[in-house]
């Protein structure tokens, strides 16, 4: 099933014999991450086993936001939005990014009061965000009738072109010296001396000293065959766009039962966390001491799923050696199919209440999975009993928006940089050292 049609990016015609760091992974945290490294004079390969940006950093919906964000992640996003505020100038592309304030409709005196909370903790950072009463926050989308009581806004807050942005940021790096391979999955790490020498692709051998692996979903599994546990679980995410609707909102509204995102060609993308399913798997079960705090926060908005993704699962082989085909060499692209039966309905919910999109018609439909990790914060990352191997994933739904950012404090970890925030708060080890492990309610949730 075809997912969204993403910007075309040109493969290396080899593979270098050499290079001082490999990427593994090509969505928007390997590509930021590639981008930093050439610009700081180091020789780069980012290999992806699929496309540059062909899993959920180009399947999400877009948002690049302050508001509504862990505060342990705050220093990074404010990172974010000013690294995202230089982007097209700095890579010369388009990204699509643009500050068009999002607003947080609340639908119940309860999601006022918890709105309201998060203003509070957000001004200590400086974050403009703000309470308004209901005809204020509805008022960039003019004739919509949704009864709510209120709203939080930040102007602030916007959105960027899931389709454009890793392509930009991965041919950018690509001018400075880069190698991207596409299609070229990387199925070990080799170590000797007690650090890293090498990967071997599924298309040969780069000697390196380092490897940072950005494999989002898949970097459980990768660091699984090194011995490596990451507490990593997929979540699936669907969504739609509409055809181009002239003269709309450019605003994005989150409501209970629907959020809506302009896009560059003038459509919507439309989904909400209605639309979020979790399948379960044998990981589930492995895993589910770990995400109990995460069960007990979120599970009424939960959309558990028992079925043909358990024994898919199954059969994903867990241990291979540098000459057996991987299973990211068997999946490409996590491309699931896409649930109309969620999605649809959504649509039907903004059609009832908002006559501008009365006549939208629907473009395409996808759904992408999201990797979460137990306290829904990244790991970013070096790893302590492999020396020259560090981590970028597990972005828990948070990762487009934060990106750029995850890929400078990524680069800063590699080259032994002052890193650009603390990044206490992402270390691999947290899930080992004895640290409590939670995350803060509501933050699980798509958006």
């Amino acid at each position: 099933m075809p997912g969204p049609r993403l910007d075309p990016i040109n493969d290396a015609a080899s593979l270098p014999a050499r290079v001082d760091v490999v990427i593994i992974g090509g969505g928007i945290i390997g590509a930021s991450a590639a981008l930093e490294l050439a610009e700081r004079g180091l020789k780069v390969a980012l290999c992806d086993k699929g496309k540059v940006g062909g899993e959920q950093s180009g399947r999400n919906m877009g948002w690049v936001r302050l508001s509504h964000r862990d505060p342990r992640e705050m220093p990074l996003m404010i990172e974010a939005v000013r690294l995202w505020e230089q982007l097209n100038a700095r890579t010369g592309e388009e990204t699509g990014y643009r500050q068009c304030g999002i607003t947080y409709a609340c639908a119940s005196q309860a999601t006022l009061a918890d709105m309201q909370g998060w203003v509070d903790y957000q001004k200590p950072f400086g974050i403009g965000a703000r309470m308004v009463g209901a005809q204020e926050g509805l008022a960039p989308y003019p004739g919509i009738a949704l009864k709510i009581f209120g709203a939080m806004i930040n102007p602030k807050d916007g959105r960027a072109e899931p389709q454009k942005a890793s392509a930009a940021l991965a041919r950018a790096a690509q001018r400075l010296g880069a190698s991207i391979h596409q299609s070229c999955a990387v199925r070990t790490v080799e170590t000797g001396g007690g650090k890293i020498v090498g990967v071997v692709t599924e298309k040969g051998r780069i000697a390196c000293d380092a490897v940072l692996l950005a494999g989002g979903a898949w970097s459980r599994l990768f660091l699984g065959n090194m011995g490596i546990a990451l507490p990593q679980l997929w979540v699936k995410s669907s969504v739609l766009r509409t055809e181009p609707l002239p003269g709309g909102p450019e605003g994005t509204l989150k409501h209970s039962d629907f959020t809506f995102t302009k896009r560059l060609d003038g459509g919507y993308t439309v989904s909400s966390a209605l639309a979020t399913k979790y399948d379960i798997t044998p990981d589930s079960l492995r895993l589910m001491r770990a995400f109990i705090p995460t069960l007990k926060n979120e599970w009424r908005s939960l959309n558990l799923s028992f079925g043909p993704a358990f024994f898919r699962a199954m059969r994903l082989r867990r241990r291979w050696s540098a000459d057996q085909v991987t299973p990211f060499e068997q999946v490409r692209v996590l491309d699931p199919a896409p649930d109309a039966d969620l999605t649809d309905p959504i649509l039907e919910s903004i059609r009832k209440v908002y006559p501008f999109f009365r006549n939208a018609r629907i473009a395409q439909r996808w759904a992408g999975q999201m990797d979460v990790m137990p306290d829904a914060i990244p790991v970013i990352s070096p790893v302590d009993r492999v020396p020259g191997l560090f981590l970028a994933t597990g972005f828990s739904g948070h990762g487009f928006g934060i990106g750029p950012a995850a890929g400078r404090l990524a680069a800063d970890l590699v080259t032994n940089a002052a890193p650009c925030v603390d990044p206490h708060e992402f270390r691999l080890s947290r899930f080992t050292d004895g640290s409590r492990i939670a995350p803060i309610s509501g933050i699980t949730r798509r958006g």
